[in-house]
């Protein structure tokens, strides 16, 4: 697998990208794993949709991310279909078809292969992993008795009312 590509250059050529990549170079999803070991699996195909360079094909893993409630292991299978059209600007991403997500690149210097495929994995990770049953199983927060919550700051209220009888 090449560390770095060229998305124009290899729509030209109509080039294919298979393999897999470390899950340590994943440094963005690294927070939300319970388990930094395994591989990102990768199949893209780089080439032409009409005027348009395109890169389509899938991302696929066996993520354990760390639940946010109880903090346990979470198995999160991924499993990604890429679509990506290539711009140079803002103004050419609202041409693309709406099949097609906007890859950003100028032209310039390749962009590094794991770069584009953590951009999608950060789209699939949840932004608070957590099973279904913790959130059912959540202890509740402190309740007064008609059921409403009770005001975290009632006891500083009590004692500044305290505090003013004594001055």
């Amino acid at each position: 697998m090449p560390e770095f590509v060229d998305p124009l250059g290899f729509a030209d050529k109509r080039r294919r990208v298979v393999g897999e990549l470390p899950l340590a170079l994943f440094d963005r999803i690294e927070e939300f794993l319970f388990e930094r070991t395994g591989s990102i699996r990768v199949e893209l195909e780089f080439g032409k949709d009409g005027r348009w360079s395109v890169v389509t094909g899938w991302v696929e893993a066996d993520l354990v991310l760390q639940c946010q409630l109880c903090l346990d292991r979470l198995p999160w299978s991924v499993r990604l279909r890429v679509a990506l059209g290539v711009v140079a600007s803002l103004e050419e991403a609202d041409r693309l078809p709406a099949s097609c997500e906007p890859l950003l690149f100028d032209g310039g210097a390749p962009i590094r292969l794991s770069d584009l495929v953590q951009d999608e994995l950060v789209l699939a990770v949840p932004p608070i992993p957590q099973h279904a049953v913790c959130g059912d199983n959540a202890p509740p927060g402190p309740q007064a008795e008609n059921g409403k919550r009770e005001n975290p700051f009632a006891v500083l209220a009590q004692l500044k009312n305290n505090d003013s009888k004594f001055s």
